[in-house]
């Protein structure tokens, strides 16, 4: 009877030895970019309350509508799990009563989400972000500090071509005298739209300008910018001030308004060209209302979300060279059964002085063994014989050069320090 075969679900992946280091790359660059931005690591749970995304993401969303996957626990329980990452740090962020602290709480997060969508290039069912969320400020200057983040954090990856759009989604205010006027202008088209902008022109119309299959219709379609109040007006005009005064790329698209209900003011992506038919990298933007909305304080935020599998097709279609992964310091290799023994010995102190460090464990020649320590690019190997067992040496041969120097086997780690 045929044994049955396993295989990995639709829309996810196997991120494998070879691969994943560029995974580690990326993350890498991420956490050093936020230790210089002065924000702190959160991590919160992979499921939370489907109430939670319904409230905070908005039940008129793509997401919510009829990409979550939810289910019910053994308590009868209704929950999801997570499709994007900003509800479940806002409702960290309340839960755990951040908001009393007395400096802007600054925060990012690294992990999976999960939505249940067409696989296409760079995008996934389970798929991973990098995202930020900076709490407690209404300054624009915050609003330019998260999209240039952003844009540094592709700059510093080495990655062209990358442009940032921003426009201004306004208020409550301002979007209800907008909704007026961009209804005027759909309703004459409605039947000439597709199905998913049909539906969502009462319920939500500026939802319809995020449209992929309609674009070139509403090129004509009214601003929101003219709809903004003062306060809006002045605060999207100081974002711009910050990042011309930065020198971040940017250019305003006034029908990006983000997949999201939560927005208010700014609303940012990150476009990229040749990684398919989505060209947004990431994005964000200002959500003034959302902390309130999931039970906390009137607390102001903005955060942003770059997706690291788009990250990942990009780097590899520009041929971004990354930075050499560090090799193998020493290939252990035993002569004898004594020999076998002390270099059990020696690896264990090896590692243990921050050397990585290999030997082998199937029993092979010498000839094979030097032949795994060059496909693991090791820079020494340690010949331990029993002659030299009997007199504390060891022969430390150098993969680069073929120079073959004997040391004692207790100076062998400050040996190889030297040589780093």
């Amino acid at each position: 009877m045929a044994k049955e075969r396993f295989e990995k679900p639709t829309g996810t992946q196997d991120i494998l030895p070879g691969a994943v280091e560029r995974w580690q790359f990326v993350e890498e660059k991420a956490r050093d970019l936020c230790r210089r931005f002065n924000y702190r690591e959160i991590r919160t749970p992979m499921f939370e309350h489907t109430e939670l995304f319904e409230r905070g993401v908005g039940e008129t969303t793509d997401i919510v509508e009829g990409e979550m996957y939810t289910f019910k626990d053994k308590g009868n329980r209704d929950l999801a799990l997570r499709p994007e990452g900003t509800a479940g740090v806002v409702r960290a962020y309340v839960q755990n009563k951040l908001y009393g602290e007395p400096d802007v709480s600054k925060l990012y997060y690294i992990g999976p989400m999960f939505r249940y969508e067409r696989p296409q290039a760079g995008r996934y069912r389970q798929f991973h972000q990098f995202g930020v969320e900076a709490f407690g400020a209404v300054d624009p200057a915050i609003d330019a500090e998260v999209i240039s983040l952003g844009y540094q954090f592709c700059k510093d990856l080495g990655l062209s071509g990358v442009r940032v759009e921003i426009n201004s989604v306004g208020n409550i205010p301002s979007r209800a005298a907008y909704r007026e006027k961009l209804l005027a202008f759909l309703r004459p088209m409605k039947d000439s739209l597709c199905s998913d902008c049909q539906r969502r022109m009462e319920r939500n119309p500026l939802r319809v300008l995020d449209c992929k299959v309609d674009q070139e219709k509403f090129v004509d379609a009214p601003s929101i910018l003219d709809s903004l109040d003062e306060e809006c007006t002045v605060h999207f005009a100081k974002v711009r001030a910050h990042l011309d005064a930065m020198g971040v790329d940017y250019a305003v698209n006034t029908r990006l308004v983000r997949g999201l209900d939560y927005y208010t003011h700014t609303a940012f992506e990150y476009k990229a060209a040749g990684i398919g038919s989505i060209d947004t990298v990431g994005g964000g933007g200002r959500y003034n209302g959302l902390v309130s909305e999931i039970g906390g304080p009137d607390q102001p935020g903005i955060g942003l979300g770059i997706g690291l599998e788009r990250i990942q097709l990009i780097l590899e279609n520009q041929k971004v060279e990354l930075e050499a992964s560090r090799p193998l310091d020493v290939y252990l290799v035993a002569l004898g059964e004594e020999a076998e023994a002390e270099i059990t010995k020696q690896l264990f102190i090896l590692r243990s002085q921050g050397f990585s460090a290999e030997r082998d464990y199937l029993g092979r020649k010498m000839k094979a063994q030097f032949k795994s320590a060059d496909r693991m690019s090791a820079r020494f190997t340690a010949i331990l014989g029993e002659e030299e067992l009997q007199r504390g040496e060891i022969a430390l041969k150098s993969m680069a050069t073929g120079e073959q120097r004997t040391v004692k086997l207790e100076d062998l780690g400050e040996v190889l320090a030297e040589q780093a």
